[in-house]
């Protein structure tokens, strides 16, 4: 691949030049070895493969004190190899290890647990053999060695290929080494070379020899500079002052001095070359790549691999739910490494549609742009990350595209993939919204897309799965296969669906790969993880249609610009009909490119799908400002809320994660300053979505009254009667589960019609926040009428329909149902009516008394009204919430933690720590009431009603950190709070596990052998020897946290341990 640069830029220019004339050429993408490439050289930072984790630094001993891992990876590597027999052409490097491990020439722990960290890489496209391979370059770089060459495409064996006894043994005579060698197709110099640059690193133990190292002493290393790839072992040696203990001290009078025997078999005169450090480091690059290049005659390798300097990784379709449009998914990554990121302005990736032309369909531009969202590094290599999101008309389709690198100084560079593009086919594709996986059982389903235009070809799902072995002496899983007959669905547009079930066997399902194959094209190796739990429905109804050749886009007029928005670029304009109740949004996008400094930056995206930005506004007072669906999720992006809330008007993100739906906003919202809606989205850091009580708001760009569904005219009021039902009231949920559990469902469509006719044979039906339905014959105990204003959500499906509220039904029943006991209830100003509820208890008297800020909750005393931290929660230890809450209740909650707080009516939050963010305002802002007592303020939209215990002078009564932890033999000591590491990077990064009863007791006996142990997020447990870079210490009160498994104890907090060290006597 050939740069092309303008004529600007002689630095960069010259840079890239020498680069290619280096041979740095890029292979053809996609390659078989991409995932390897990945793996060895995407080591940390945006997915980072980790694969260097437990052998950086240098002398990290992952596997047990005295164990320098990165010693057991290299002489994994050799005694894998050891098999090789030149003269016939088989053993050698191939996996078969695995197969060998009780055998009396592998004796130790050290391969196993090498075995045990490769099989989390094992795949269809990393076979064990090029992992232990990899092994041995990244061993050698860790400890500062050589670049080892590696080469690519070894096969596994599939069983021990070779009897025992061929590795060589330090009680062999000089002569049967240099017949083991030779038979690996070693001569006698490289068998000298080779062990040396072997036993550069690491130890001789007393657990596998103790005939040379006694148990007291534990282990001897070969040289002083056990944890550091240089020539020490041989300088030493030759000055006569070494203490490697297979060439001086007990070996030599049991016959077992192996390394002297082999050193002094040519008089020492191999040795003594290798006491020059250059000559040492480019004699073990060259005798250890020939080590791990030893495989069987039917194995063909690759050339070596190195970086990419641009390459598309994730690269993924998905069809919208209406039908009419692709999301393309991915990131560039681009290697920095010689040029600094922050050269870098944008990435522009321009796409060719299906038939290799230039329509974009209804865009003005086949391209995106993208700016740099994170780094990732490698032993020698640094990469920077550029996202890329796009919606590609499915009118246009695509089927490759190109990368523009545009730099800070105007010079720019296009990467085409050796003049082939980059391939990314529009005919078959993997619909992972359709799609979804149950991990625990391994239960898949598969939608797949096929064009139309492919006829009625076979289709098949491809699955690729670990398994484990039976042997439990083999730590590492097959890679199984099992191809699945698709079966044809419906069509949809261009476009028809295929499903496939399949159960993944092993245990491991989220580590199995999908491919999609239909008619010679391929969506191939997708991750299974990618998938969700639950299936999602496919909604669009675009006519079934033939494939056609997309036209010229120079024919498309586009009616709009997009760009990246902020609020020095883009001017919005909103007006409100009061006719219809909804907004008319006219937005004016600047169509200067902004410039970038290769910082993230997050924008306020417009459009998206069908809607455009509005603005940032408010919450309304005490009400929300979008009034109909809603819902949250962990991944939440600006498209995943506009296709939950398509058929709305409008919809609006908040807190990064909560989506709101409506026609209309709350008169009383109001419009805030853009910069307050500043929280990133958690499922795309690209975009912005909202904040605490700010909303990103859009509007659509449909005009409603062409839709096939009538839009319902009249005034929105409550209905007397619906069919044979008739009105009730607003009535709270049950005390516990649902005040109506005969049945119920939930839709985007929801009307009192539909819920009713739904509900047809029950007594009760009752509409709950706004698209959810559920039928009764009778109401479960707790559930109480409530105030006809607390049902104020319109239907999902009919804006002039009441649908309750968060826990509030709007309630009908048919005339005559009745029970065992009754209450009355008035419904409001148009209807009165008897509620019947079933309960064994007596009535609950209100409170009485007046409503004031309450001065003290014993034992807390009020602080004031405070707002939310900026991007954070004021109060970061737990958090609940409920329909009944009240100040007494959440005090009792956060029992032990110095603050609580109450805030929108039914949340609390606790905390031993005021995030810096939170600010203290006038108390009047918290002018909500309790949802369990209308006498207690609690909070109100982005407030909280802060209340604070003095801890110091209090006896000690609620969670702590206990000053030791004692397991077995080993005393810890509390040491910090400390904060995780940097991104793709762990604190503690040795080991790790998860239990939902994590006490410090047990994650003190998990990490039983290392100096640090941490309890995270109340129940996941960390060890190590030394903290990661980025980890630093954090106020004690931030792991507030309590142990899942004991809540007289600190576990941590979101992104914070409580770490203990063993305690030194």
């Amino acid at each position: 691949m050939y740069p092309k640069f303008k004529s600007k830029a002689p630095i960069y220019a010259g840079l890239l030049s020498l680069v290619t004339k280096l041979g740095r050429a890029d292979p053809t993408w996609p390659a078989p070895t991409d995932q390897m490439e990945e793996i060895v050289f995407q080591l940390q930072g945006v997915g980072g493969s980790l694969f260097n984790d437990i052998i950086t630094p240098c002398n990290n001993e992952a596997a047990g004190p005295g164990r320098v891992t990165a010693a057991e990876w290299l002489r994994t590597g050799f005694h894998d190899m050891a098999s090789f027999n030149r003269f016939q052409g088989t053993g050698g490097l191939d996996g078969s290890l695995q197969f060998e491990l009780t055998r009396s020439d592998n004796t130790g722990p050290g391969f196993k647990t090498t075995l045990e960290f490769y099989a989390n890489y094992v795949s269809a496209r990393s076979s064990l053999a090029d992992l232990i391979a990899a092994g041995v370059y990244a061993s050698v770089r860790s400890c500062g060695g050589p670049a080892v060459p590696l080469r690519m495409g070894r096969v596994d064996a599939s069983r021990a290929v070779s009897p025992s006894g061929l590795t060589p043994q330090p009680q062999n005579s000089a002569q049967a080494f240099e017949r083991s060698f030779d038979n690996m197709g070693f001569s006698r110099t490289e068998m000298i070379q080779l062990v040396a640059c072997g036993h550069t690193l690491g130890s001789v133990h007393s657990t596998e020899f103790p005939n040379i190292v006694p148990a007291a002493t534990g282990q001897i290393p070969f040289d002083t500079t056990a944890a550091g790839f240089d020539n020490k072992i041989a300088v030493e040696y030759v000055a006569k002052n070494t203490t490697n203990p297979l060439a001086v001290g007990a070996a030599v009078a049991i016959d077992r001095h192996a390394d002297f025997k082999v050193f002094n078999r040519d008089g020492n005169v191999t040795i003594n070359t290798l006491t020059d450090p250059v000559v040492f480091r480019d004699t073990c690059q060259t005798v250890l790549a020939k080590m791990i290049n030893a495989v069987p005659s039917s194995v063909t390798l690759t050339a070596p691999i190195a970086p990419y300097t641009v390459k598309p990784q994730d690269m993924q379709l998905t069809l919208n739910n209406v039908g009419d449009a692709f999301l393309l998914t991915g990131r560039i990554r681009v290697r920095t490494t010689e040029v600094p990121g922050s050269t870098i302005t944008n990435v522009v990736l321009t796409w060719k549609d299906r038939s290799g032309g230039n329509s974009c369909g209804s865009l003005s531009h086949c391209s995106t742009t993208a700016t740099m969202q994170g780094v990732a590094t490698g032993f020698d290599d640094t990469f920077a990350m550029f996202p890329i999101e796009a919606t590609i008309p499915i009118s246009a389709g695509i089927s490759s595209f190109t990368v523009t690198i545009n730099r800070n100084d105007g010079s720019s560079e296009l990467y085409d993939n050796n003049g082939n593009s980059y391939p990314l086919s529009d005919a078959v594709i993997l619909q992972k919204t359709q799609s979804c996986l149950l991990q625990t059982s391994g239960q898949l389903t598969a939608v797949a897309l096929v064009r139309n235009d492919l006829g009625d070809v076979p289709v098949d799902l491809e699955v690729s799965y670990l398994v484990p072995r039976a042997d439990t002496n083999n730590p590492v899983p097959s890679v199984n296969t099992a191809t699945v007959g698709m079966i044809k669905g419906d069509c949809v547009g261009p476009y028809t669906f295929y499903t496939a079930s399949y159960t993944i066997a092993g245990g491991q399902s989220y580590n199995a790969r999908l491919t999609i194959n239909a008619g010679g094209f391929t969506d191939d190796f997708n991750k299974a993880s990618i998938l969700g739990g639950t299936c999602n429905t496919f909604t669009g109804t675009p006519a079934c249609t033939n494939v056609t050749a997309p036209t010229s886009s120079s024919s498309v007029i586009s009616s709009s610009t997009s760009t990246s928005i902020s609020s020095s670029s883009t001017v919005v304009s909103s007006t409100s009909s009061s006719a219809s109740s909804s907004s008319v949004v006219s937005t004016t996008s600047s169509s200067t490119t902004s410039t970038s400094t290769g910082v993230p930056s997050p924008t306020a995206k417009s459009p998206v799908g069908g809607y455009v930005f509005v603005n940032c506004r408010t919450e309304g007072t005490g009400v929300r400002a979008l009034g109909g669906a809603a819902f949250a999720d962990d991944n939440m992006t600006l498209e995943l809320c506009a296709s939950n809330c398509a058929g709305w008007d409008q919809w609006g993100v908040e807190y990064g994660q909560e989506c709101y739906c409506g026609n209309s906003v709350h008169s009383s919202s109001s419009e805030a300053p853009l910069t307050d809606c500043n929280m990133v989205c958690a499922g795309d850091a690209s975009e912005y979505c909202g904040a605490g009580n700010r909303l990103n708001v859009y509007s659509t760009t449909a005009t409603r009254s062409t839709s096939a569904t009538p839009t319902p005219t009249g005034t929105l009021g409550r209905k007397a009667t619906v069919g044979p039902y008739e009105y009730v009231g607003c009535q709270t949920e049950a005390t516990v589960g649902r005040a109506l559990s005969g049945s119920g469902y939930a839709s985007n469509d929801m009307t009192l019609e539909s819920c009713a006719a739904f509900c047809s044979g029950f007594t009760y039906f009752g509409t709950e926040y706004s698209a959810e339905c559920f039928c009764g014959n009778s109401l479960n105990a707790g559930s109480v009428p409530a105030p006809e204003s607390d049902c104020n959500m319109v239907c999902a499906g009919n804006p002039l329909e009441y649908c309750g509220a968060g826990n509030r039904l709007e309630l009908y029943r048919l005339p005559g149902g009745s029970s065992s006991s009754s209450s009355s209830a008035t419904s409001g100003t148009s209807t009165q009516a008897t509620v019947t509820t079933t309960s064994t208890s007596t009535s609950t008297s209100s409170p009485t008394g007046t409503l004031q800020h309450q001065p003290t909750v014993s034992p807390y005393t009020l602080a004031g009204c405070y707002t939310e931290g900026v991007g954070s929660r004021a109060l970061t230890g737990k958090g609940t919430a409920s329909a009944s809450m009240t100040l007494e209740s959440c005090a009792t909650f956060c029992d032990g933690f110095k603050y609580f707080g109450t805030e929108y009516s039914s949340e609390c939050f606790c905390g031993n720590t005021i995030h810096s963010t939170s600010l203290n305002v006038s108390l009047s802002e918290c002018s909500m009431t309790c949802s369990g007592n209308p006498l207690q303020y609690c909070g109100a939209g982005n407030r909280l009603s802060l209340y604070e215990r003095d801890l110091a002078s209090e006896t000690p009564s609620g969670p702590t950190h206990p000053d030791t932890v004692t397991t077995g033999s080993t005393n810890w000591e509390f040491y910090k709070c400390m904060t995780e590491a940097n991104p793709g990077l762990r604190a503690l990064s040795n080991e790790q596990w998860a239990d939902d009863e994590m006490t410090l007791e047990k994650c003190a006996g998990f990490c039983e052998g290392y100096t640090y142990f941490g309890a995270e997020y109340g129940r996941e447990c960390y060890c190590g020897n030394a903290f990661g870079m980025g980890s630093v210490e954090a106020v004690v009160d931030e792991c507030g946290m309590t142990c899942s498994g004991n809540g007289s104890e600190f576990c941590g907090a979101g992104n914070r341990l409580s770490v203990y060290r063993v305690l030194v006597v």
